[in-house]
């Protein structure tokens, strides 16, 4: 088997040369460096402005730095850490103009790259995944890697049938490191709000933490992406590469090549950004009634834009089993709202059990909430912007939208559902893009188009 000898500068074998801090205590220092990171700038900050530097300029290197330190420490500890990161790295859109840029070009690393473990690493769980044997599988195995995420590395390869490959494979303590970053979140979360006022991100890294043993799960992955394979097989809009061959925690599927979905939110056409947004619009909707799977890690890191224009979608460790498709009470939601009949809404809201037993939830209430909700689908064509989605959210954290918010209760069956629309809507105002996306609706949101039918 051909190797590339080259290693990253970031490597080195497991341990603490790797440069990945495992132990409880180390990390949960690493994470307390970033508030309190924050108030030593702010010192200095104050100190600059007296020696005579700009309010402009010392604002703009304080957020430079701000940021910086935030990918670093996220991205290094990997983990849950790195998740959170990853998570909130969709929300960028939803910031204020004046700060975006330097927390922008951060945190889209973070869907990209994140500092990699060193070959000795990675040949070590390999061999424990596939014996000792295992180069004989691959005809060529490149050491550095392709891309580095929260909870393993993908390294590219070729199979032993000549097929060029993406081996991912998960970090070593990675389930002790994911499991624990999620009960030491609390000093992070006074961080990432100085970031994001306003924004519920508490509710996010709770429900991450309940379905973070699927995503530790590389056969349960496979499965899934198994099903998007056949369920988009020959899609002349969406492409999912083909599972080679898997094990716990060493996944081999086919390569995907193309142009990152995050490269063209920063520099794309007009023309490749809507191209882009009509087929990540598509799949997130269409998925669930095609393949009986949601696709609910929706950021920019997971989709390439391939050469014949097609969407190609990677990472299925996230998905929502939904057998029967979308909820109907979500299309009839809809389109009650279309009509105006909050009246209605409140009922079957209630009915479906969106709101707390014994909630003061009126139709006025009710009729507040979900009218901007319905924004995209009351044209045939929407354009998904920052500015839209920064007004939704400064919107959904008013104090008389807030009073109905506390009185919504998200049943178990909705809360990644809840996350791949919200996340992949922030994604379509990344793109900036036009899409017709209520015919898209009406094509894939069960009860939407149609009376009738039941919650």
């Amino acid at each position: 088997m051909e190797r590339n000898e080259e290693r990253p500068a970031e490597g080195g074998p497991l341990g603490p040369a790797a440069g990945i801090p495992w132990r409880p205590a180390a990390r949960s220092a690493r994470l307390a460096k970033l508030p309190l990171g924050y108030a030593g700038r702010s010192a200095a900050r104050i100190g600059r402005r007296l020696l005579g530097q700009s309010a402009e300029a010392v604002a703009e290197e304080f957020q430079r730095r701000t940021a910086e330190q935030l990918f670093s420490v996220l991205g290094e500890l990997k983990g849950g850490a790195m998740k959170i990161g990853q998570l909130l790295s969709v929300f960028e859109a939803a910031m204020p103009p004046t700060v975006v840029g330097p927390y922008r070009e951060a945190l889209a690393r973070l869907q990209e790259s994140a500092p990699a473990l060193g070959f000795d690493a990675v040949q070590h769980t390999l061999t424990e995944e596939l014996g000792a044997s295992w180069p004989e599988s691959f005809r060529a195995f490149e050491e550095v890697p392709q891309a580095a995420a929260s909870i393993g590395q993908v390294h590219r390869a070729r199979w032993q049938d000549g097929r060029e490959v993406a081996v991912k494979i998960q970090y070593p303590n990675a389930r002790e490191a994911l499991l624990g970053d999620y009960a030491r979140v609390s000093r992070l979360m006074r961080a990432l709000t100085l970031l994001y006022p306003g924004l519920e991100i508490g509710p996010m890294v709770a429900e991450l933490k309940d379905r973070v043993a699927e995503e530790l799960d590389y056969l349960l992955e496979a499965g899934a992406q198994r099903a998007f394979a056949e369920a988009y097989r020959d899609d002349p809009d969406i492409h999912v590469p083909a599972v080679v061959a898997q094990t716990s925690r060493v996944l081999v599927t086919e390569w995907l090549p193309g142009r990152p979905l995050a490269d063209v939110i920063a520099g794309g056409t007009r023309q490749e950004r809507d191209a882009a947004g009509l087929r990540f619009t598509r799949f997130l909707l269409s998925g669930p009634g095609r393949a009986g799977l949601l696709h609910a890690d929706p950021h920019p890191g997971n989709f390439r834009l391939l050469p014949d224009r097609r969407l190609g979608v990677l990472d299925f460790g996230a998905v929502k089993r939904l057998p029967d498709g979308l909820p109907h009470t979500l299309g009839r939601l809809q389109r009650l709202a279309h009509a105006g009949d909050f009246e209605a809404a409140e009922r079957l809201m209630r009915e479906a059990g969106l709101l707390r037993p014994g909630s003061r939830a009126g139709a006025e209430a009710v009729s507040a909430f979900l009218a901007p909700l319905a924004v995209p689908t009351a044209q045939e064509e929407f354009h998904f912007t920052r500015s839209w989605l920064r007004e939704e959210l400064a919107r959904a954290t008013s104090p008389g939208t807030q009073g109905l918010i506390r009185q919504l209760n998200l049943p178990p069956s909705y809360v990644l559902i809840n996350r791949a629309v919200t996340a992949g809507s922030a994604v379509l105002c990344q793109l900036d893009c036009t899409v017709p996306f209520r015919a898209e609706a009406l094509r894939w949101l069960p009860g939407f188009a149609s009376e009738g039918v039941t919650a």
